[in-house]
């Protein structure tokens, strides 16, 4: 938006540059100008879009921008002058004489209409003032337009909106002259390219041609039968891809949120095209396609943004079936023609279905949904949470006793552990003091780094800081001791715990150089989704969809660690943001940044912008150790690592364990893995053979020679058995011919590998007459009931089947045939 450009309207600041134009990705899932649940509806309702836009900061005004959007319409894009029209302000009759003057636009073509149509605000209060906009006829008879349509009919479509800033409203509602005229223009990408493509929706443009396509493709369901879904997931995809590659990450509250719920709208679109597995991601390789090459991020981070849809899709599957049901229950009990308030909070709370998506689904059945109560609900369970949280972020509502109010919070504790300082207000909570002061060496709580823990005393006053955290600017020290009510004007002496606040810092810079090194071992699509800077350790949580491998982890360590020897000053400035940003320096994704901000460099290793307490030089660090890698959640993993003597007392620790085991297994370090393994082998094998000898002593091979068939005198078995590989069923059948003595036995299971495997054996007095386990183990193998193969000698055999089949349906066929061969044993014919 230009909310940020409000002090240049407002004359505070001088802009850099008189003329701008502008590109700009636009997230608009809620408010005045779009309705969530339009999309997909019409052609044009979308929740991301691209506004280009040109700026006049005091430069040129009214005359010029019209000007010159008439010559980009008519002359360069060569739309029809015969189908164009203009709309100003009522009382702006400047621009409503401009159009005539400066631009050949049919005569009538130029209406007025009042505020709601052409004078824009910002707010209640602040820069504004009147606009033209610029409407283009789409119907299929240019000789039925009439000035009655303008703003009025789907066939009119605006196009551009120049906004003409030159009044200030101030809190009475009075519009003020500024001391210069502005100008702000407005064109949806999207419309521009439907009208130049001469398209009647914007679903229609090859903006989202080719995603409709591949939804066609994937679903196998034509976008002619059911154009609503496909238009939906092609808007919403577009929607998280960009969000993704800006470093959003899907969660449950903030703008994580909002890529959620649109996330599961589009899966929920997906049951309505009759597809029930994870296909969204599938679509971004097309979106990369069609936008990557303006949008690089978006094939920088492809594989990334793959992942993360995916993981979120396959998620949701998992309860929004189960969530289904739950709906439909809710319906065939419903009484009246709305959903109640506390059932659309469970479908909420329990399978996830954010409130719209509720609302959708009751809106195709003809029913409303109790909001009013499903806020309720929800503002009870966010008092419950709010109420296990350690203080409010607001000090609102804390009682202060205030002793003055000049300026307090001033942070001097970068180069001060120290300082004499003045009590600025003061609050009891509980057992604890709260105090506020002018000026403070205490870092309070932010940016990841925990508060400082120190002292504050006078004559009057002994407290042991215990917290400092931050509500809004200001600095408040949470304390436990002896604090005199009545005597609290003095200066107070503060002194911050030295050492901790050194490990502190230890862990902070060591922070930002192991950011630094994942992005060069993993890829520019880690963005940072968290962080504690604890004096005992550092955890940092970062975007990544799968398992940082072990190498990966050495070569993190390895990068930092050089750095460290490298002993590199760091270097400190405070600059203008935009000037730091020019320079590569990193920003956290959704931080709030003032006009200046404190850059910390650390060579040509890391740039970034941060508040916090660090060393002086990356050699202070001492040691980087990675202690930990673990999932937090989809896409997203969690690194703990230790510096300093934390990591010198791990090494050391880690270092008695092997030579602990070094000592009992007697062998020398080089060989201690080898022997390891070793050890371990033979134990697997030592339980094989337990659990086999188990299984044998479980299987009476004399009990299976009883229950099976005799025929012509010889024994026929065929049995299913329990064993853990194909040796142990070999095994088992071997002792099975010796108990024979004469006859034919066959073994099957279906514990290995999930699939049907049998041993064939043949006794040596049959193999003496023809039969083979060989030949036998063939046919059975490539019989219907096991579609497989096998093979072997003529004593004994082995064969296998598909997954899927289970040997004991072949048991009964299998016994037949070899009941028929014993049968025509001596008719070579046969």
């Amino acid at each position: 938006g230009m909310n940020q450009f409000k002090p240049i309207f407002l004359g505070d600041v001088e802009p850099q540059h008189l003329r701008v134009v502008n590109s700009q990705k636009c997230i608009r899932v809620s408010g005045k100008h779009n309705d969530l649940e339009e999309v997909g509806l019409d052609g044009f309702h979308h929740t991301f879009f691209e506004m280009l836009g040109n700026w006049s900061f005091g430069d040129y005004y009214k005359g010029e921008a019209i000007k010159w959007a008439w010559q980009l319409f008519t002359d360069v894009w060569g739309l029809d002058k015969d189908r164009l029209w203009a709309t100003v302000y009522s009382d702006d009759t400047e621009a409503f004489k401009l159009w005539t003057d400066v631009t050949d636009i049919k005569s009538g073509r130029v209406l007025k209409f009042g505020a709601k149509e052409n004078f824009w605000e910002m707010g209640r209060t602040g820069p504004c003032g009147p606009c033209s906009e610029i409407h283009y006829f789409v119907g299929d008879d240019p000789a039925s337009q009439n000035p009655e349509g303008v703003n009025n009919s789907d066939q009119y479509w605006e196009l551009w909106n120049l906004v003409f800033i030159q009044y200030n409203r101030d809190n009475k509602g009075t519009l003020k002259e500024l001391p210069k005229k502005h100008i702000d223009t407005g064109a949806g990408l999207e419309r521009i390219v439907t009208v130049l493509q001469n398209k009647n929706s914007n679903y229609d443009n090859d903006l989202f041609s080719p995603l409709i396509t591949k939804i066609e493709e994937v679903t196998g369901r034509t976008f002619g039968n059911d154009p609503i879904p496909h238009q939906v997931i092609a808007d919403h995809l577009r929607m998280l891809t960009i969000s993704i590659a800006d470093g959003v990450m899907p969660s449950n509250e903030g703008r994580g949120y909002v890529l959620r719920r649109i996330l599961r709208r589009a899966s929920r679109f997906g049951r309505i095209l009759d597809y029930h597995e994870p296909f969204i991601y599938q679509l971004v390789d097309v979106m990369a396609d069609i936008m990557g090459d303006v949008y690089t991020e978006i094939n920088e981070k492809k594989t990334h943004i793959k992942k993360v849809i995916k993981a979120e899709e396959s998620a949701f599957n998992e309860t929004l079936d189960r969530g289904l049901i739950h709906f439909e229950k809710i319906i065939g009990s419903l009484k009246g023609k709305s959903i109640p308030g506390n059932d659309a909070f469970r479908l909420y709370d329990t399978y996830g279905f954010p409130l719209d998506l509720t609302q959708l689904m009751a809106r195709e059945r003809g029913l409303s949904v109790d909001v009013k109560g499903f806020d309720n609900e929800m503002n009870i369970q966010k008092k419950r949470a709010k109420s296990s949280g350690k203080f409010k972020d607001t000090d609102r509502e804390i009682q202060w006793q205030i002793i003055s109010k000049e300026n307090d919070s001033e942070f001097i504790g970068y180069d001060n552990y120290t300082s004499s300082s003045r009590i600025r207000r003061w609050a009891r909570s509980g057992e604890n003091v709260m105090l506020v002061l002018n000026t403070t060496p205490f870092y309070g709580e932010s940016g990841g780094q925990v508060g400082d823990t120190g002292t504050i005393a006078d004559k009057n006053i002994d407290l042991i800081v215990t917290d400092v955290i931050k509500l809004g600017d200001r600095i408040v020290h949470i304390c436990e001791g002896s604090f005199d009510e009545n005597n609290v004007s003095g200066k107070v002496e503060c002194r911050v715990a030295g050492k901790r606040r050194e490990k502190i810092k230890r862990n902070h810079t060591a922070t930002h150089m192991m950011q630094a090194a994942l992005k060069q071992v993993l890829g520019d699509h880690v963005h940072q989704a968290g962080s504690l800077v604890h004096p005992d350790y550092l955890r940092f949580d970062l975007t990544h969809f799968e398992k940082i491998t072990e190498d990966d982890l050495k070569r993190i360590e390895t990068i930092v660690n050089r750095e460290i020897i490298a002993n590199t000053l760091l270097e400190v400035s405070q600059e203008p943001y935009e000037k730091a940003r020019k320079k590569g320096a990193e920003a956290l994704f959704g931080e709030k940044y003032g006009d200046i901000v404190r850059v910390l460099r650390i060579g040509d290793f890391s740039i970034e912008l941060c508040g916090g307490t660090h060393v002086d030089r990356t050699g202070d660090i001492g040691f980087f150790k990675i202690i930990e890698e673990s999932s937090l959640a989809a896409g997203v993993r969690r690194l703990v690592a230790i510096t300093g003597m934390e990591s010198v007392d791990h090494i050391q620790r880690q270092d008695k364990i092997i030579h602990s085991i070094q000592a009992q297994l007697r062998t020398a370090m080089g060989d201690l893995t080898t022997r390891v393994e070793q050890l371990l082998e033979r134990n697997r094998q030592l339980e094989k053979s337990l659990k086999s000898s188990e299984r044998s002593s479980r299987t009476d091979l004399s009990e299976l020679i009883k229950r099976g068939t005799n025929k012509g005198g010889f024994k026929v078995v065929v049995e299913l058995v329990e064993v853990s590989s194909m040796d142990e069923l070999k095994s088992l059948a071997d002792q099975l011919r010796d108990k024979l003595r004469s006859g034919v036995g066959v073994l099957g299971t279906n514990s290995i590998e999930e699939k049907p495997a049998a041993v064939v054996v043949v006794t040596e007095d049959l193999v003496k007459r023809g039969l083979s386990s060989a030949e036998f183990a063939k046919e059975f193998g490539k019989s219907k009931l096991m579609k497989g193969g096998g093979g072997g000698k003529s004593h004994l055999a082995t064969y296998g089947g598909k997954a899927g089949l289970v040997f004991e349906n072949s048991i009964s066929i299998t016994q037949e045939k070899i009941n028929w061969y014993l049968e025509n044993l001596d008719d070579e014919k046969k």
